[in-house]
């Protein structure tokens, strides 16, 4: 079972004096840095001008400063910028300015465990990742709630690394919901297989096998999108509050027996020995230095694959039919000009831009 840390647990008198700065202001980081400084904590915030990130953090009553001056500065230096970014930005930036006795904080442990950044022997490297988006854990904070989170100590070089960690959970509001011991391995290859197979890659891909399997059989389109999206918000709802059994006792004996008996016929063994390979791939390290060489190479896969799925018909059916659906986005306008800019941005061999505001998926922390 695992360790459960929780309020009485973390003292944030370890971040007292102390200055924590919060390098990268998107939503994660947004989030980390408001909840800290609501907490009493002293936060510097560390982000490139130009940007809607930056102009985010000035309307906050923050003065964004470079990296490296956050680092020079800081105590605690929490790296939230993107997986691919954060290699370059630690040898740019942190590296130089780190000194003995601070600490290095991350809220994913891909960078660490894949050998991207090896911070020296003098300082602590933690890791707190809050199970859920920058906005949910703002939003919870303000409610005097909290959102879990994962603590992880790789490297204690002043004895006090779970001390600092514990407080910086607890001055986002995590020790309120609960904060679980794990490690950089455990979270990150955890992290990976999650989205690979299940809530990203594993949803989309059955989503669009069971949108094609009823057209291809003569149904209409808008119906199929109906059946096999639209519906699936109300069921991962119940599932996400209540469990897969709560979920069951909410849906009619016919969903019911259709779910345990027809659904090990879909998700069988085969596809479960597929999930071991991903699994490999990511405890390997094949993953992780495929996307690596991807981005390196500037996303050439990535870019083709993004704007294929933008322009699958499930796409194009959707966005007819969420113009439809007000309670989305206002009246839907911003529904059907989402989606026109994904078709531009398609014909221009670009991936398509996340709009602005929105919660990022489990990866882009």
């Amino acid at each position: 079972m695992a360790t459960i840390y929780y309020d009485q647990d973390a003292d944030l008198k370890a971040l007292k004096g102390k200055t924590v700065a919060v390098i990268g202001y998107g939503i994660q980081g947004r989030g980390q840095a408001l909840n800290l400084r609501e907490s009493g904590v002293k936060v510097l915030v560390a982000q490139r001008p130009g940007g809607p990130n930056f102009d985010q953090a000035k309307h906050d009553r923050f003065t964004p400063v470079s990296a490296a001056e956050a680092t020079k500065k800081a105590d605690l230096v929490i790296l939230l910028a993107q997986d691919t970014l954060q290699a370059q930005i630690y040898r740019e930036s942190i590296q130089p300015n780190l000194r003995p006795g601070q600490t290095l904080g991350f809220s994913h442990g891909f960078a660490i465990l894949y050998g991207l950044i090896r911070p020296p022997q003098t300082v602590d490297v933690v890791m707190i990742a809050p199970k859920g988006p920058g906005s949910l854990l703002r939003s919870q904070y303000q409610e005097g709630k909290g959102v879990p989170a994962l603590i992880a100590v790789h490297q204690d070089a002043t004895g006090r690394a779970k001390a600092t960690a514990l407080a910086w959970a607890k001055g986002i509001g995590a020790t309120r919901a609960g904060v679980l011991e794990t490690t950089f391995k455990e979270e990150t290859e955890t992290d990976h297989f999650g989205e690979q197979a299940v809530l990203c890659g594993g949803a989309s891909a059955l989503i669009k096998a069971g949108f094609e399997t009823l057209v291809e059989a003569g149904y209409q389109p808008e119906v199929a999108y109906f059946e096999c999206l639209h519906e699936l918000k109300l069921i991962t709802d119940m599932i996400w509050a209540r469990g897969i059994h709560g979920m069951r006792q909410r849906v009619s004996d016919t969903a019911k027996w259709g779910d345990i008996s027809c659904g090990p016929k879909v998700i069988d063994a085969h596809v479960k020995e597929n999930m071991r390979g991903l699994l490999r791939d990511i405890q390997s390290g094949t993953f992780a230095k495929a996307w690596i060489a991807e981005h390196d190479a500037g996303r050439p896969n990535f870019t083709r694959l993004m704007r294929q799925d933008a322009e699958h018909p499930i796409e194009q059916v959707g966005a007819k039919l969420r113009g439809m659906m007000a309670w989305l986005s206002g009246d839907g306008k911003a529904t059907r000009s989402e989606v026109r800019g994904q078709r531009a941005e398609s014909r221009k061999g670009k991936s398509p831009k996340r709009p602005r505001g929105r919660p990022l998926a489990t990866g882009q922390r």
